[in-house]
């Protein structure tokens, strides 16, 4: 089932998600959702409170549903190691149309739990560390244009302002 994905400025994007405790049928549901959306957008990451969900979950497909072996479903993820950086462009499927330049880690190591219970760790480099990073900031109430420069942060919030304004958002 295809989700509605929340917008920015809605207050559940800001919310610091919590731990999920138990991987059930209702959670196990949400995270297929969750990949559901995500392809359908197409975007190739998605996080819980993207679909309005305050809980510390995230899908990321970067062949954006080419290859299904390649989605992860991620419970509790954290970014426990990080090393390198670069500026690369990203967007976001809760501000769409926008995108900025973002300073990111260009090797990670995340830890998480699967759909089956099982801790894991994840070693992610280039394109697949950015979105990790992007979709783990998620969880904590970040959204990349926070972080941007304080003067470009503030003249994207005023440009999307102006689209909301206009309904072209």
């Amino acid at each position: 089932m295809v989700l509605d994905v929340v917008k920015y400025p809605e207050k559940v994007l800001r919310n610091k998600s919590v731990e999920v405790k138990n991987i059930d049928s209702e959670t196990a549901d949400l995270i297929t959702n969750m990949a559901e959306t995500m392809h359908s957008a197409p975007g190739i990451g998605l996080a819980a409170p993207q679909v309005g969900i305050n809980k510390r979950i995230i899908v990321v497909d970067i062949t954006v549903g080419q290859d299904k072996t390649k989605l992860i479903k991620l419970f509790n993820p954290v970014v426990i190691e990080s090393q390198g950086s670069e500026l690369g462009e990203e967007g976001c499927l809760s501000i769409p149309g926008e995108f900025a330049y973002i300073k990111r880690a260009t090797e990670v190591y995340v830890k998480g739990i699967d759909v089956d219970g099982n801790e894991v760790t994840i070693e992610a480099k280039d394109l697949m560390a950015r979105v990790l990073q992007h979709e783990i900031d998620h969880l904590d109430g970040v959204l990349f244009i926070d972080r941007l420069p304080i003067i470009k942060r503030e003249l994207l919030k005023k440009h999307i302002k102006k689209r909301i304004a206009k309904n072209e958002y």
